[in-house]
């Protein structure tokens, strides 16, 4: 009987072992640490997550603002985004908003910057239909994805 104590115990701590190697958290590469300092350095609160094999994600505030920014592992800069209060979004946007998608509600809205623009993001919603939709700042829709809710009836 003791040695099946000691053999279950045993057991049991390789079992524990196995599930906090696999849970360890990857150290950011300072390449990605150094790039996010300089270009964030009043950052707070900053959780990091692995996207990819060669991508990190950062979430954190700056002005009481959440932010999301990725990252190569070279240090590569490659999005940033925060989202913003619908009194925030500009006219010209708006009214795209409201002629091209009436009577649908903003659930969300965002900004996302690349090195290669600035675009607004956003998750709208008319009843039971959801989209999202993304609009350059000159005002040109370039995404526009309808999802359905699927009732769920119990």
């Amino acid at each position: 009987m003791k040695e099946i104590q000691k053999l279950s115990i045993g057991l049991l701590l390789v079992t524990v072992a196995i599930c906090l190697f696999a849970f360890q958290k990857e150290e950011v590469p300072q390449n990605v640490l150094n790039t996010f300092t300089k270009m964030f350095p009043t950052a707070k609160k900053n959780d990091w997550s692995k996207e990819s094999d060669t991508e990190w994600e950062v979430e954190f505030h700056l002005k009481g603002v959440a932010y999301s920014a990725n990252f190569l592992t070279d240090g590569t800069w490659q999005e940033t985004e925060h989202e913003i209060k619908k009194n925030s979004i500009p006219k010209n946007i708006m009214n795209i908003i409201s002629t091209e998608f009436p009577n649908y509600k903003i659930e969300e809205a965002e900004i996302s910057e690349t090195n290669d623009r600035m675009v607004y993001e956003f998750e709208i919603e008319k009843g039971e239909v959801e989209m999202e939709i993304t609009i350059t700042k000159e005002g040109h829709i370039i995404k526009k994805e309808e999802r359905h809710e699927e009732n769920e009836k119990k």
